[in-house]
């Protein structure tokens, strides 16, 4: 049985669980410390050309299927290989310069006999650039029509699997065969990608744990993802047992694209809600700050071929067939929709609505058509013969009824239909209907818009005159990625028949002016954002979000699908310990600044009080004469000199350092006294609190701070937002400051910062004549930020002749104004313990020092 546990997936997928031959490839290029690439390493280094200057600009398109053709002649006993000239991925090339070289990675839509795989796949790569992914049989099986079909699919359309009847409930075999897949591709991919200057653009949820794979090997790999489905709401994605697995495969991108913001917004919740990110805008793109990292969002939807599809308005076949058409319903109004058939569709609901507006106007009877193209499935299944069911009984019920000797209402064509005689029933046709339930994009009524504005040959096989006005009606499904860009169309709800039926009698109805001026406004943006402008647009985007990949340098951490990349400062470094105690050693005159939380006790821990070790280290700091050694923390003066109490000679600053004293024998001193915004505040934060469920205030004697927690993330963020516009402005002359914080908005006095305490501290070294030699300061969020760049002002200033030893550390590895870091509290503690040692070598503390030291070590 295999186990839950995804952690090692990826060593499954690369192990026993694919018994497939790796293709050996040597490493092009040489790695001298972690993610930094070594000075005189170019590009690919076994083919001359690649390390040339002049080498071409090059994009790797990743997909599920590549754009081909696949055909077995029997006789020649040879494979027929073409271009698949309708194929997105090989229209969106006319985004990118003609001197751009596109290579395809994707697999074929034929078995390849493995004896025939190695010379299909070299000519597939010379004649077309195309690099095939051979998915064995039972692997593909549950990959595409397992996992993504009968999991994936369902869940990003809405549909749950409530019961055994309704969708396949989660099979770990499918997900594991689903990840085993995406590590073929990613090899695929690394045998032809040139990480340092390609970029990859992987398409569509086929591939979402892909890019997981290209990180691990590549840190700064230039990566792009869209997805061309609809992304569920949270409460619908958190039900994936694999949820995180692929949302953090996603995040190892540096763009993501989605059709509409609707897509985009419910991708950055569930990042909000299960990992805990928050995202901004910057400078009009919205970016995640991933680890030091920043993925960017993008909302673009994609466009249609527009020379495409005018060619075959030119086609000879296409003014034959229109013609056909125009006389079959000469004197009656044609509506036309095409679907494929599946239960998202809504075909059956737009026939249910069609009746509905036949029963309603009896004037329509004879006059009114609706062709319904039938698009083959794409997947099989009880669900799809259930739809096809439905609508044929549906259909053959309407024309009973409706229908006359020479007059059928509902025309439905369930056959591959030819592109030109698609385009003569758009062309014929007054009006389009999408009425699907949920789609991700559907470029039909694109298609059906350039379709009626024609061409001259069309204009002249249809007796219309080339200047006369054009026209078109379009009503859409509001559940569909196109109908935001479409502002001109009739946005109805698919559910409600009565609606939809209202929605198609307006459409046809209406006036031809006002016809005229929907189609012109539609035809303008369809022309100018078609597939070229999505691809260039996208690209433009992605260069751009990877532009500073080399300003910093790359740590991987994590196992598995876990697996992400910390991105940091170039001279950002762990601390050692042997360096810092060598230098606190030669030093006399040492200043030492400790956050509190998150540092020298865990953040995580429940008991907030420090341990008798923590006590027994600060006392052995503090006690000696050469130190002057304070906590600097948010927490109350009452907490802080309730747990320090043993500590006789510490220094504490409380509440950020409104309150600061350098021993426990001194009086506490407050750097601020106007509190008197502070009733101002209150009555707005409780106003929030009320409407804010899981919200609550603290207040402290210098602050007040609003916490969100554990409200409900989306709308504890927004309220946060709120409030801090709110404050603001009824504080805007007040001596206070609003600042937003992770998962707070506090208020406190204006100039009161951790940094003030380091700065005030410093000063009086320096004034007593006694500046300091030594400086040292660990923290571990937002407000330690201020003490790091206070200290380093500071140091650099006139009045210090000498620089001294600095010594900056934040807490985790994360993006920082620190040189240094440290992993976590017991790293702090064993710090501690070092320098401890040497402030008191011959104490009674020794051996509990060493002992401890060596306990953990």
């Amino acid at each position: 049985m295999p186990s839950r546990s995804c952690a090692n997936l990826l060593d499954m997928a690369s192990g026993d669980i694919l018994d497939i031959p790796q293709t050996p490839r040597a490493l092009p290029r040489v790695m001298t410390v972690p993610g930094i690439i070594a000075d005189g390493y170019g590009s690919n280094d076994g083919d001359s050309d690649s390390m040339s200057s002049s080498r071409r600009e090059r994009k790797i398109i990743v997909a599920n299927m590549l754009p081909l053709h696949a055909q077995r002649d029997t006789t020649a006993k040879k494979w027929l290989f073409s271009l698949d000239e309708d194929s997105l991925l090989l229209q969106l090339k006319d985004g990118f310069s003609p001197e751009t070289e596109v290579v395809y990675v994707g697999s074929l839509k034929v078995d390849v006999e493995p004896s025939e795989q190695e010379e299909v796949a070299q000519r597939l790569l010379e004649e077309f650039k195309c690099v095939p992914a051979f998915v064995p049989h039972d692997i593909q099986a549950n990959f595409y029509h397992g996992f993504c079909k009968q999991q994936l699919w369902p869940l990003f359309h809405y549909m749950l699997p409530m019961c055994p009847d309704h969708g396949d409930r989660f099979d770990r075999q499918m997900w594991q065969a689903y990840v085993s897949a995406n590590k073929i591709f990613a090899d695929k991919v690394m045998e032809v990608v040139n990480p340092e200057d390609d970029y990859i653009w992987i398409q569509d949820y086929h591939l979402m744990v892909l890019p997981t794979f290209l990180r691990k090997r590549y840190h700064r790999v230039q990566l792009g993802f869209f997805l061309h489905s609809p992304f569920p709401s949270s409460e619908i994605y958190r039900t994936l047992p694999v949820r995180d697995e692929i949302l953090k495969g996603l995040l190892n991108c540096d763009l993501i694209g989605f059709h509409t913001f609707d897509y985009a917004r419910h991708f950055l919740s569930c990042c909000s809600r299960m990992l805990g990110l928050d995202y901004e805008s910057k400078r009009g793109h919205i970016g995640l700050d991933y680890f030091g990292r920043t993925v960017y969002i993008k909302i673009l939807p994609v466009g249609i071929h527009m020379g495409r599809l005018e060619s075959v308005m030119n086609f000879s076949s296409t003014f034959d067939k229109a013609k056909e058409v125009q006389e079959q319903f000469k004197g009656k109004k044609v509506i036309v929709g095409v679907d494929d058939m599946d239960i998202f569709k809504g075909i059956s609901l737009k026939l249910l609505a069609f009746e509905y507006l036949l029963q309603q106007d009896q004037n329509l009877q004879g006059k009114l058509v609706l062709v319904q193209i039938v698009n083959p499935a794409r997947s099989s299944g009880k669900d799809v013969q259930e739809a096809k069911r439905e609508t044929y009984s549906t259909a053959e019920r309407i024309n009973q009824i409706y229908g006359r000797s020479n007059y059928e209402p509902v025309i439905l064509i369930d056959r591959p239909v030819p592109r030109s005689e698609k385009t003569a029933y758009y062309a014929v046709a007054e009006c389009c209907v999408v009425n699907a339930v949920r789609d991700g994009m559907n470029l039909v009524p694109y298609k059906y818009i350039v379709c009626r504005q024609g061409s001259p040959g069309m204009d002249d096989a249809m007796g219309i005159k080339t200047d006369s006005p054009k026209t078109s009606m379009l009503v859409v499904s509001e559940f569909i990625g196109c109908s935001p860009s479409l502002s001109g169309a009739i946005r109805v709800n698919p559910w409600d028949s009565e609606a939809v039926a209202e929605a198609l009698n307006v459409a046809i109805t209406m006036s031809d002016s006002e016809k005229q001026l929907r189609h012109e406004k539609h035809y303008r943006y369809v022309s100018s954002h078609d597939v070229a402008y999505w691809a260039r647009s996208f690209m433009q985007d992605l260069e751009r979000a990877c532009k500073d990949h080399y300003s910093k340098r790359c740590w991987g951490i994590g196992l598995g699908l876990g697996f992400r990349v910390i991105a940091l400062s170039p001279s950002f470094r762990k601390l050692s310990i042997d360096h810092m105690v060598s230098s606190y050693r030669r030093t006399r005159r040492r200043a030492i600044f400790l956050d509190y939380d998150g540092t020298v006790v865990p953040q995580s821990s429940l008991i907030k009080a420090p341990s008798a070790e923590v006590i027994t280290l600060l006392n052995a700091l503090s006690n000696d004469p050469k130190n002057t050694v304070y906590i600097v923390s948010g927490r109350g003066r009452r907490s802080l000199s309730e747990w320090l109490e043993p500590c006789e000679r510490l220094g504490i600053a409380a509440e950020h350092g409104y309150f600061i004293r350098g021993s426990k024998m001194s009086d506490w001193e407050c750097l601020a006294s106007d509190l008197e915004w502070k009733p101002i505040v209150e009555p707005v934060m409780k106003l929030y609190t009320e409407a804010t469920d899981g919200s609550y205030i603290e207040s402290k004697e210098s602050a007040l701070v609003w916490h969100h927690q554990d409200a409900n993330p989306d709308f504890g963020s927004c309220q946060a937002k709120e409030l801090l516009d709110h404050l603001e402005n009824v504080l805007s002359n007040e001596p206070a400051v609003v600042k937003r914080g992770q998962h707070i908005v506090e208020v406190k006095p204006q100039g009161v910062t951790k940094g003030l305490v380091a700065q005030k501290v410093l000063s009086m070294m320096v004034d007593s004549g006694k500046p300091p030699d030594f400086v040292m300061c660990i923290g571990d969020d937002r407000s330690d930020e201020d003490m790091f760049e206070s200290i380093l002002s500071s140091v650099s200033s006139p009045s210090v002749t000498s620089a001294p030893d600095v010594f900056a550390c934040t807490v985790g590895q994360k993006p920082s104004k620190a040189k240094y870091y440290l992993d976590d509290t017991a790293d702090v503690l064993r710090l501690l313990r070092g320098l401890a040692n040497v402030s008191c070598p011959k104490t009674r503390h020794t051996a509990h020092f060493q002992v401890a030291f060596d306990s953990v070590l």
